[in-house]
């Protein structure tokens, strides 16, 4: 007797905006690090089931702006909620173990096969400890804006400590931020970008990743072309 074939529908992933992403799978929702109104990005009135939260600043930690009586996730460990694995990693905001901004925790999200690492307001790059509990990236979430996390030469140095499929930028400077942070240009110049086509959101199976990295730059309201 064989067994059913399931098909699973692709996973959507839409930027909101710094490091807020919105992933849909079959089962569940998941919005990360959702940011307060003071930042200068509109975070609209998502929905989930699950919010994740790289740490307790404002900009990551808005919580109230999103609906649906969601699970909160703030804090290193396994869980499983809604079909959804989430591992969460300890690590930290800054170069100094935490000294200067205090800690940050590095999400791993595994949901309808795919693999989706999200590296908050990472502040150094990783240790052999964390790079062994991450595992292998479908989809990395990369902060790559300096002055508060990695600059560009360390964002690229994850990026290949990781060894990802996919790339998606997060937490730079655009028009829309009312604080200072490096644009992406300076990432995609470290790692030898010269010109790149922003995108309104991507989908995702397991069988649709690509044989070698892609870097992604993903749109928010008011973005459209970045040319270097």
């Amino acid at each position: 007797m064989s067994l059913p074939v399931i098909y699973l529908s692709p996973v959507d992933i839409s930027w909101l905006g710094h490091s807020c992403f919105i992933i849909k799978g079959n089962q569940s929702t998941i919005v990360t690090d959702p940011y307060s109104p003071e930042l200068g990005y509109s975070l609209g009135e998502p929905v989930a089931r699950i919010v994740t939260v790289s740490h307790q600043h404002p900009g990551h930690s808005y919580v109230d702006g999103v609906g649906g009586s969601p699970r909160v996730v703030t804090v290193p460990g396994e869980y499983e909620i809604g079909g959804v694995l989430i591992l969460g990693i300890a690590a930290f905001h800054d170069g100094e173990r935490g000294k200067t901004r205090g800690r940050n925790t590095i999400f791993l999200i595994e949901i309808d096969e795919v693999t989706v690492c999200h590296l908050g307001d990472l502040g150094h790059v990783l240790t052999a400890g964390q790079i062994e509990d991450i595992g292998d990236v479908d989809l990395l979430l990369l902060p790559v804006g300096g002055v508060s996390t990695i600059n560009a030469p360390m964002a690229a140095e994850v990026v290949r400590q990781i060894e990802p499929k996919i790339v998606v930028p997060m937490h730079y400077k655009t028009p829309a931020l009312n604080r200072e942070l490096e644009p992406a240009d300076k990432f995609l110049k470290e790692i030898g970008i010269a010109e790149i086509q922003t995108q309104p959101s991507l989908s995702l199976t397991k069988s649709s990743l690509p044989a070698s990295m892609q870097v992604l730059l993903l749109e928010y309201p008011r973005q459209s072309r970045l040319s270097l």
